[in-house]
């Protein structure tokens, strides 16, 4: 469960040079939502143009439509995807479906995938996708995606990959930046894990936390 924890000036760019680099090699790539998530993205379109090898999939989603401003799709498509020259086969979580019925769907079709890069936010609460406090889909082991009640706003039902993807994933790493993340940070990398602290116990194959100067500043 160790984790490598990189204090950055520009943790984004740092996230950015990780996702060119993956986008290069080809591979798996899980997308998360998020304004810091965003600027990675835009950085990477512009580092690495050509994602044609790349299959990209998403750590979760609001079922909501493609088009819809809450959707993590829709931030994807609209600061990497229309960037490129290049762009990676897409595999989005169907939001304008009922979340069980979304969640099946992308179940199967995560089916024998391997994530080679998964980048995960992490919520002032200590969640991470959309596996908060507490929630079943912790516990999960069998399925890939899962439903999942909103536990914070916006207050819509949501799609999660679950614990066992991020688990077999070459590299996970998580993002984070401000003081308003310091406390969730500490908890989440520094303290005994937690199912109250789901991005405590969310680790891959290798993980990797890249947090600015504030979002470190409680760590020991």
């Amino acid at each position: 469960m160790t984790v490598d924890i990189r204090v950055e000036d520009d943790p984004a760019r740092s996230a950015a040079e990780l996702l060119a680099e993956a986008a290069a090699a080809g591979g798996h790539v899980a997308l998360a939502g998020g304004s810091t998530p965003a600027r990675a993205y835009e950085l990477a379109a512009l580092l690495q143009p050509d994602w044609s090898g790349t299959q990209v999939w998403f750590g979760d989603e609001r079922v909501v439509p493609p088009d819809d401003g809450r959707s993590n799709y829709r931030l994807v498509r609209t600061t990497l995807l229309d960037a490129l020259a290049r762009p990676p086969e897409t595999h989005r979580i169907r939001g304008e479906l009922p979340a069980e019925e979304a969640a099946a769907l992308y179940d199967g079709e995560l089916a024998d995938v391997t994530l080679d890069l998964a980048v995960g936010g992490l919520g002032r609460d200590g969640h991470t996708a959309s596996l908060f406090p507490g929630a079943p889909a912790l516990t999960e082991r069998e399925r890939r995606a899962v439903a999942a009640e909103a536990g914070l706003e916006p207050f819509v039902p949501r799609v999660t990959m679950t614990p066992p993807v991020f688990a077999a994933a070459r590299l996970l790493v998580y993002l984070a930046t401000g003081e308003g993340k310091a406390e969730a940070a500490r908890r989440a990398f520094a303290a005994e894990p937690s199912a109250e602290v789901p991005a405590s116990l969310v680790r891959g194959i290798r993980t990797v936390a890249l947090l600015d100067a504030a979002a470190a500043s409680r760590l020991p």
